[in-house]
């Protein structure tokens, strides 16, 4: 498996507004007083990351990330250098921005409500006929990409603080290599905070390649995330899912990277 050309496929439901959601949250500012200059460097950082992994992404984050460059670079003008037919609020697309940012967070809420309502009705009738077990593999989108992220970001951060990684590049390790190790690591029902995974690792590279062998395990459905507050830490727990071998997971990582 070429880890240059490996590319993770992820079906990624959430968007360009879900992503600004989140890291507004993480900042813990209201809507309305969000920083362009902050979080655009922060979308940005996001994308950088996607890229960085070799991790396709739909063309709306580009979109958006140059709508959020577009408007930074009018906040940081001064007014007498504005466009004149640009000079009202009315006109000003930051408020647009944040006009759809309240729209989508209110369809957002209800959705989660009416989800809420659906569990709690549920459970409201004392006689209901038996419900057959959805076996299908939960997809990455429900243990939230930018959450898997975020925490991949502070491993980088802190290992650029400790390492001095210089302009070393490490192929000792592919991807194929730390399924392996990761599943002999960990033992079916087991679990290990995310950052730990990278505790043995001495290169950027090789924290990268093992990032990517966590996300296919996930896809997999051999790794399963636990997260019990929001912007918590991260657990990884692996699934007891039979007695799949290591070189049976490898295969099916490498069809699923040359499809």
């Amino acid at each position: 498996m070429d880890d240059h050309d490996y590319k993770v496929k992820l079906e990624i439901f959430e968007g360009p507004l879900d992503l600004l959601l989140y890291l507004i949250k993480k900042e813990e500012v209201d809507i309305h007083e969000v920083s362009m200059e902050k979080i655009t460097k922060q979308y940005l950082l996001y994308i950088n990351t996607f890229k960085m992994l070799n991790i396709d992404i739909a063309a709306e984050f580009i979109l958006m990330a140059a709508n959020l460059m577009y408007i930074k670079s009018r906040t940081l003008l001064p007014k007498s250098e504005q466009p004149p037919e640009e000079d009202s609020e009315e006109d000003d697309p930051r408020w647009d921005l944040i006009r759809q940012l309240i729209e989508y967070k209110k369809f957002k809420d209800a959705a989660s409500f009416l989800l809420k309502r659906e569990v709690e009705m549920d459970g409201a009738f004392a006689y209901q006929a038996e419900k057959i077990k959805d076996e299908t593999p939960p997809t990455l989108a429900e243990v939230s990409i930018f959450d898997l992220i975020r925490s991949f970001q502070n491993v980088l951060k802190r290992f650029e603080v400790t390492h001095d990684f210089g302009s070393i590049i490490d192929d000792r390790y592919t991807v194929a290599d730390k399924i392996e190790l990761l599943i002999t690591r960990l033992r079916p029902g087991q679990s290990i905070r995310f950052e730990n995974l990278f505790e043995q690792a001495t290169t950027k590279a090789e924290v990268i390649v093992t990032f990517l062998a966590v996300l296919e395990l996930m896809k997999l459905n051999q790794f399963v995330i636990r997260q019990n507050t929001i912007l918590g830490e991260i657990e990884v727990e692996r699934r007891d899912t039979g007695t799949t071998s290591a070189a049976e997971l490898i295969a099916a990582a490498e069809e699923d990277a040359n499809l």
